[in-house]
């Protein structure tokens, strides 16, 4: 797979914003059927920089209930913090 087929896209939050400024830790929605390895692969190809560590989070998806009967479901998603090395950072929004 490409990194664009990998790599959804990046998780705009006042968490995420502050995870990358202390941690500096970036997270992207990951396509579910990506392994850490090549989110890892995606990240360091894409903006160039170097990944130390991969953790993943996955949502399961969920069926909205009310009054005891499914009306809806919520669909389920896949995570990536992605912590970046030393003097690396990815600039996504730095400067509009």
């Amino acid at each position: 797979m490409s990194y664009a087929n990998i790599l959804l896209k990046p998780l705009i939050s006042e968490k995420a914003t502050r995870a990358k400024e202390e941690a500096n830790q970036v997270i992207f929605y990951v396509a579910s059927k990506a392994n850490k390895l090549e989110i890892k692969q995606a990240v360091e190809e894409a903006f160039k920089v170097k990944v130390t560590e991969v953790n993943v989070i996955r949502r399961q998806p969920m069926v909205r209930r009310r009054h005891g009967r499914a009306v809806g479901r919520i669909a389920g998603y896949k995570k990536a913090y992605v912590t970046l090395a030393e003097g690396d950072k990815i600039d996504l929004f730095e400067g509009v």
